[in-house]
């Protein structure tokens, strides 16, 4: 079962890149880019979150979170986020929602496939 959801949110992550192959275009953050900043954490999300976050990992949010200063820019993160939470299945959001805290980042919405990005 392990085997499957480590294929399920490798696969989804590849999606989400190939689809919005576009970083930082004219400011704008796009799932792309959400998405290749958040490919280094994979490894730490697949080993159940033990041991300590890889320093990649934790770039990568940093670099994400100082990317979106707007308020546009943290609902498509939001949006982006929430979109990849519901097209996984088996995923903890519980060790994804502790991930930014360990990095010492402050996210200003829960993360939570609940979460109402527009507000």
């Amino acid at each position: 079962m392990a085997i499957n959801m480590n294929h399920t949110i490798t696969l989804a992550i590849i999606g989400i890149l190939l689809l919005s192959v576009a970083p930082w275009t004219d400011g704008a953050l796009t799932c792309g880019a959400v998405a290749q900043s958040l490919v280094p954490c994979l490894n730490y999300f697949r080993g159940g979150g033990i041991g300590s976050v890889p320093p990649g990992c934790c770039n990568g949010i940093r670099s994400l979170n100082n990317n979106a200063r707007t308020t546009p820019d943290r609902q498509t993160v939001c949006g982006c986020l929430k979109e990849a939470a519901n097209s996984l299945r088996n995923i903890n959001i519980g060790l994804a929602a502790s991930i930014p805290p360990k990095c010492g980042v402050n996210i200003p919405y829960k993360l939570d496939p609940a979460t109402d990005c527009s507000k």
